[in-house]
């Protein structure tokens, strides 16, 4: 629990910090330097830039995947995505979330929040079974970004792919899920690992277990008055639509290192404001992550005792669950999208219009399906059966989708799918999350159909693959 001397202690400066946005205790920092011997003039030992300036990197690679023209302008579109993948020496250029009328950003350049920072470097690396090839996570994402350079306006119409949502929902989790869980909320919370009574490194206003809680903080993409959102403000922020319910300092402007909504902390909002059912993600896996922090803080430089250390696993548990429940809902979420753009495509398969509504939808279903398997967890026959039911791409009109990959690259397509039969294994798809997840919101339900469906289609209503 937070002292309560160490609420007194900060109460002002957090005030100072954010404003009249939120009550003191209920922001993420600033946090008082608690490093033994510190001589530096910082007040504040809150620090996660890294992990912004890789959210940024991500949002402008998914930006800019979609920019392909087919062909001509590829080596130098791939050069591009590259540089925001594996890091450049040069100071990119903010792509997303940029400057737009009525939603001002501070920053500019992805160096003037932090420099050095890459994606790759802290990418799953290992085995991506549910794409093909049997490749690993980091080798996947780079084979994604080769076709997107390659590809008009990043999109396979004869294979079924939105390269675009592919890498980014990916992303979202084989780099900031997995970084946060299966790295600074696990190994880096034993007692010898970053300790306590010890600073992060020579020099740092912050000690060990500080910095690596933040860093798991800043890999959410929450902004540090979280707790004074409602899920759509928080949502409208990540769309830059709402500069008051962001500008949380009143300077005019928005602060992408404490003042934006990144991805995973915009689909746990999504998931609170658009279910058939009322869930609070956001709203505890910030005070989990909040509250964690004060009581590292609360110890004052000293190692933490095993009951802080225990507690502060309780803390991450709870982080853990429901992060992995949020990209669940996400599965679940996109599993619903695709059901009902068949039902249209159903009607009419040469209609353009909705045959690209669905790849989309698709790319979404898949990339959350494989950050699902990025985490620390191992899902075992849910993943299988997850990975089955997806398939390496979406059935398309022909009657076709991907079943594999040669050795040169180019997919296969020899396994054969109807729409109907297709729309089964979303509902499966739903099923699945309910039961393996418990998860809650469950926005564009279509289970109920699944029974009725199974039946007419003459199969089984699991979610085992046949």
């Amino acid at each position: 629990m937070i002292a309560s001397t160490l609420k007194a202690t900060t109460c002002l400066v957090v005030a100072s910090f954010i404003g009249t946005a939120a009550m003191a205790s209920d922001a993420y920092g600033p946090f008082p330097v608690t490093v033994k011997g510190y001589s530096g003039d910082a007040e504040n030992s809150v620090s996660y830039s890294g992990q912004v300036a890789r959210h940024v990197l991500h949002d402008s690679l998914k930006k800019l995947a979609g920019k392909g023209d087919g062909g001509n302008n590829a080596a130098q579109l791939e050069a591009m995505l590259l540089a925001y993948f594996e890091g450049s020496e040069e100071d990119l250029e903010i792509i997303a979330p940029a400057s737009k009328d009525g939603f001002p950003v501070k920053q500019s350049t992805v160096n003037e929040i932090s420099s050095g920072k890459n994606i790759a470097g802290k990418f799953y690396s290992g085995a991506m079974l549910a794409w093909p090839g049997n490749k690993s996570g980091v080798e996947v994402a780079r084979d994604m970004i080769r076709h997107a350079a390659a590809a008009e306006q990043g999109y396979d119409a004869v294979n079924g792919y939105d390269w675009a949502q592919l890498i980014s929902k990916f992303t979202l989790g084989a780099m900031a899920y997995n970084q946060a869980v299966d790295n600074y909320l696990d190994e880096k919370l034993d007692a010898d690992t970053k300790p306590n009574d010890q600073p992060y490194s020579e020099g740092a206003a912050y000690t060990g277990k500080e910095h690596s809680w933040d860093e798991a903080f800043g890999y959410f993409g929450a902004p540090a008055h979280t707790a004074s959102l409602s899920p759509q403000q928080a949502y409208a922020i990540a769309k830059q639509t709402d500069l008051a319910a962001a500008d949380a300092n009143g300077d005019g402007v928005v602060d992408l290192k404490t003042e934006m909504v990144f991805g995973p902390a915009y689909y746990a909002a999504g998931a609170d404001k658009g279910g058939t059912k009322s869930t609070s993600y956001l709203q505890t896996i910030f005070a989990a992550f909040r509250d964690g922090r004060a009581l590292i803080a609360s110890a004052e430089g000293e190692a933490l005792t095993d009951a802080q250390r225990n507690e502060l696993k309780s803390y991450a548990e709870v982080i853990e669950s429901n992060w992995e429940k949020v990209i669940a809902e996400a599965v679940f979420k996109y599993a619903g999208s695709v059901y009902n753009d068949l039902e249209a495509l159903k009607s009419d398969a040469s209609d353009e219009k909705a045959l690209r509504a669905y790849v989309k939808h698709w790319g979404e279903l898949k990339g959350f399906s494989m950050a699902l398997q990025s985490g620390k967890n191992n899902l075992g026959a849910t993943a299988f059966d997850l990975n089955w039911l997806v398939g390496f791409g979406p059935a398309m009109p022909d009657g076709k989708m991907v079943s594999d990959i040669d050795a040169h690259g180019n997919f296969l397509r020899e396994r054969e799918m109807s729409f109907e039969d297709y729309q089964v294994n979303m509902l499966k798809v739903q099923k699945a999350m309910i039961d393996t997840f418990g998860i809650e919101s469950r926005a564009n339900d279509a289970t109920a159909g699944l029974a009725d469906l199974a039946k007419k289609l003459g199969t089984n209503a699991s979610a085992e693959s046949d």
